[in-house]
């Protein structure tokens, strides 16, 4: 078993949010180790939007720039997957599925979460080209095309009429909401939104000159109709759940995220949770934001505790005297 040492800050997970916290740290001159699994949220995503200085730039390459703005601060990165942690002295200290450990003073979580998409067939396949979450996201390339909204969850109405603003010709599937009651139906309808009665079938992939799938063709129904959609939006359930989450005993919200207070604090002492560990819905800017909140409350209680062991060590060399 490689043992990499202690650290001040354990920090697992290396997408947009582990990284704006290690570079705080990094730059409060905190010792930071980021272990990072590699599998981003967004990478089925062609690129990543909405975030200043960045709009369009690949995941992948979004992640590498980053860790090339650490690259001056003492952040050291191990590749792995965290899969157990225990508490000691120091901290805490957890174990990759590889057999390396470290040890933390304090303990972040940017784990992110897994998308849990409706089950229809094809949208795995197109999630992240065809099939979509985020109007901000991705609406700005789809605008002024054939668009679709999936109704998957109580939020799907309002993402209707959200993804009306991107296009003209927006069409609603209820799906799992039918029949929907007059009320939501006199409001789209009132946006000019149209509704496709009946479940979907499937989601119909449009095939490039190689073959290969790329973004939709359209959206089957059950009782064959096919209704044109270049991208469909929807609203996917969500999973934070891991077996690290569980070793740590982090209280969980309803929504299957991390549950933190206003700072990123989790229930359990010492360990953080950031990104959408701990809220589903943030996306690229707002998950740096707050991740730079809880770094620089993690450097507040090391000053303390720093703090704390030097007038310890007072104490000790008076009494010795």
């Amino acid at each position: 078993m490689d043992r990499l040492g202690t650290y001040d800050v354990v920090i697992v997970g290396g997408g947009v949010s582990g990284l704006s916290t290690a570079l705080v740290l990094g730059r409060a001159r905190r010792s930071v180790l980021v272990v990072d699994a590699g599998t981003p949220r967004n990478a089925p995503a062609g690129a990543a939007y909405g975030f200043i200085t960045r709009d369009g730039v690949a995941p992948d390459r979004l992640v590498a720039l980053a860790r090339r703005d650490l690259a001056p601060y003492a952040v050291e990165f191990l590749d792995g997957t965290v899969e157990g942690a225990r508490k000691v002295r120091q901290g805490w200290a957890v174990t990759t599925s590889d057999g390396a450990s470290a040890a933390g003073r304090h303990l972040v979580l940017a784990t992110g979460l897994r998308d849990v998409l409706p089950e229809v067939p094809g949208a795995r396949e197109a999630w992240g080209r065809g099939l979509l979450q985020c109007p901000y996201c991705h609406g700005w390339e789809v605008r002024d095309q054939p668009l679709g909204v999936l109704g998957s969850s109580s939020s799907s109405l309002h993402q209707a009429l959200l993804v009306r603003q991107w296009s003209e010709d927006v069409t609603f599937f209820p799906h799992t909401l039918d029949p929907l009651p007059e009320d939501d139906e006199r409001r789209l309808r009132s946006r000019g939104v149209r509704i496709a009665e009946g479940r979907v079938h499937a989601l119909v992939p449009a095939d490039g000159d190689d073959g290969a799938p790329r973004a939709l063709r359209g959206v089957r129904l059950e009782d064959g109709s096919v209704h044109p959609c270049s991208a469909v939006f929807c609203e996917p359930g969500s999973d934070a759940a891991l077996p690290l989450i569980d070793a740590l005993g982090c209280a969980l919200r309803d929504d299957g995220c991390v549950s933190t207070d206003d700072i990123g604090r989790t229930s359990v002492e010492g360990v953080w949770a950031v990104g959408n560990a701990a809220d589903p819905a943030a996306q690229l800017m707002p998950a740096a934001g707050d991740a730079y909140r809880t770094a620089v409350a993690v450097n507040a209680l090391l000053v303390e505790a720093d703090c704390a062991a030097c007038l310890d060590a007072e104490e000790a060399v008076s009494e010795g005297v």
